[in-house]
């Protein structure tokens, strides 16, 4: 009888520290019920897929998943204020193809579909390279979250907060923001054979930008994706290693 009382206190006192360890490893603030209850699989991701394939759009699964997941840790981490907006850069694709798209995760909409600059020692047409370095002249890839929109050099434009250090955490230093260009729309396009190319910054077509902005701002999460290896290998969101400043 003994042994078995023994065996019963040992199994229940297992079974409070696995409960306590598991509570440990929580985040401290729970991913939205609309969220996580959809998120990845066949949940979220098909789901907006389907919304895009029905617009006429096509972004991959395997970045929109990717997108998901490091937008998933930031709202976990409770760093996001507008936890239904993601935006997504797939700098992967040609300059002549509009590869920024605005998504109502919640709603499951595409809200903007649009062409986007790269930085001019990125790349022409197809954006390569995309070091973290002040004066290079190149985009940075990685998790953004919007800040405030203001009247700048480039006109109405919007600041970004790099999240991912050693990638985009120089952003605010550099000066990466989204702002409106003349060399960012179709018509460059028909004249140039691919999209004109900004300092650094995501620059978008001035009969947009402001829409775009005003739409994004104010804490939302933005994602510019490249399938380099080194970004993708490293980066701590995508694969779970603790925040910058986390």
């Amino acid at each position: 009888m003994k042994i078995v009382k023994i065996g019963v206190v040992v199994s229940l006192f297992l079974l409070v520290l696995v409960s306590f360890l598991d509570a440990e490893h929580e985040p401290k603030h729970r991913i939205s019920t609309v969220i996580s209850k959809n998120f990845m699989g066949t949940g979220l991701v098909q789901l907006i897929s389907r919304e895009l394939n029905l617009a006429g759009v096509q972004l991959s699964d395997n970045i929109l998943s990717l997108a998901l997941l490091g937008f998933n840790r930031l709202h976990a981490q409770d760093r996001l204020n507008r936890d239904s907006i993601l935006t997504i850069i797939d700098f992967s694709r040609s300059s002549r193809e509009k590869r920024l798209f605005a998504i109502d995760l919640k709603k499951k909409k595409l809200l903007m579909n649009s062409w986007v600059a790269h930085g001019r020692n990125s790349g022409t047409e197809y954006a390569t390279q995309f070091p973290n370095i002040p004066s290079s002249h190149q985009s940075s890839l990685g998790f953004y979250i919007t800040a405030e929109a203001y009247a700048g050099f480039n006109g109405y434009s919007l600041a970004l907060e790099g999240q991912e250090k050693g990638f985009n955490d120089l952003a605010r230093k550099r000066a990466i923001v989204i702002h409106g260009a003349d060399h960012a729309n179709g018509e460059w396009i028909s004249n140039n054979d691919y999209l004109g190319r900004s300092f650094r910054c995501p620059a978008l077509p001035t009969s947009i930008n402001k829409k775009v902005i005003d739409l994004i701002k104010g804490g939302s999460c933005v994602f510019i994706y490249h399938p380099e290896k080194k970004y993708v290998n490293g980066s701590r969101l995508l694969n779970g290693s603790k925040l910058l400043n986390g």
